[in-house]
């Protein structure tokens, strides 16, 4: 039987952080009123396009496993920042990789589309349509982030990661998914002006409004991914016990606390970056994976439970066997240019980008922050 293993690894994480005091110089809030409700402190501000940083990152990963870009047949381009609609952002990372034998999918389920990646090259590879296969998670959520809307401007930040995928006989990688889509709840979570409706009267296209139901949110994702975290493993015939570690999205600290407490899990098996990069969509599980690896904390042969959701309201939790090598084969020496700009000075240039006449959508955006996330 044909598996995929999960043979290398690599994050581009740009370097401007954006703080919480740096969003309390147009927003109103502050650094302990966001991480009482978030977790997060910091997020990062990216200088570069969607596919430079998940060009970077596939070469890193790609290094890591001692695989060749040319002998790649697979990119699976997970997130819903595109550079441009057509071509597709996977096509621009195959020909910035030099992988020209792969095909190239974009893959859009929000903030589970990683996940939704993993699990699509998996099931090609383990099916025979492909053998080698790149999978990114990356968003570039600055871009079009509304930031007169503290509901969503205080949780989100820019990032990639990706991990290479190689059939083998060995029992290891995603053994297990559980995958579904509570769209009862599509329109807790949109983003309007971004398609081909744009946004009604309202707005022009590139005028985003984000509509954003906390308190739904957070109810529909603790039950969803609790439920199919408890699921993936029963149907595997694993203990929760057995899980070496937690690898979940990073939307918000008290939404893992409550999933790890409802699948039987403890916070100290579950790895956590939300505190400084915020939520970065599609890129929080792979981004939170590479650095676990980087701490240690993954074990040879070790189970990880990954669950997420996002947008749709999709979700998933993902089970994986790690294989025997937790190091990296090789590196590489890609590195984004230099940033010339504070993340603040970046925001601030969208900001005046998107309402340069100063008018104020706050009349059109949904209930406030601290509503929107209550229990």
């Amino acid at each position: 039987m044909t598996y995929a293993a999960i043979t290398g690894w690599g994050k581009c994480m740009p370097p401007a952080v954006l703080t919480n005091a740096d969003l309390s110089t147009f927003l109103e809030t502050s650094d302990e009123w966001i991480v009482s409700r978030t977790g997060m402190q910091e997020r990062r501000i990216s200088h570069v396009s969607a596919i430079e940083m998940s060009t970077i990152a596939a070469k890193r990963a790609l290094a890591c496993a001692g695989v060749a870009a040319a002998d790649v047949d697979l990119i699976i381009y997970g997130g819903c920042s595109n550079d441009e609609l057509v071509p597709n952002s996977a096509s621009g990372v195959q020909i910035a990789l030099g992988a020209t034998r792969a095909a190239a999918i974009d893959l859009n389920t929000a903030c589970t589309s990683f996940c939704y990646g993993l699990a699509t090259a998996t099931a090609m590879i383990r099916s025979g349509l492909a053998r080698t296969a790149v999978v990114i998670g990356v968003e570039l959520i600055s871009r079009y982030m509304d930031w007169s809307n503290r509901n969503v401007a205080v949780l989100f930040g820019d990032g990639s990661a990706a991990v290479v995928l190689q059939a083998t006989d060995r029992e290891e990688g995603m053994l297990g998914a559980v995958m579904g889509c509570d769209a009862e709840a599509r329109q807790t979570l949109r983003v309007r002006g971004f398609g081909c409706t744009y946004a009604g009267r309202h707005v022009s296209f590139g005028d985003t409004i984000w509509d954003f139901d906390g308190q739904a949110i957070f109810k529909r994702a603790v039950g969803a991914m609790a439920s199919a975290s408890v699921k993936v493993l029963a149907d595997q015939g694993v203990a929760p016990e057995q899980v070496h570690l937690v690898v979940p999205h990073q939307a918000n600290l008290r939404i893992i606390e409550a999933v790890a407490k409802h699948a039987g899990l403890p916070m100290a098996k579950v790895m956590l970056t939300v505190q400084k990069y915020g939520n970065m969509s599609a890129a929080t599980v792979p981004v939170a994976l590479v650095e676990a690896l980087e701490e240690g904390r993954v074990a040879p042969g070790g189970w990880l439970l990954m669950p997420a959701f996002g947008g749709g309201l999709t979700y998933c939790s993902l089970l994986v066997k790690w294989g025997d090598r937790v190091t990296p084969l090789g590196t590489s020496d890609a590195e984004l240019p230099p940033v010339t700009r504070t993340a603040l000075e970046m925001v601030n240039a969208i900001r005046a980008e998107q309402d340069p006449h100063g008018r104020s959508l706050a009349g059109l955006m949904a209930p406030s922050f601290a509503e929107t996330w209550s229990t």
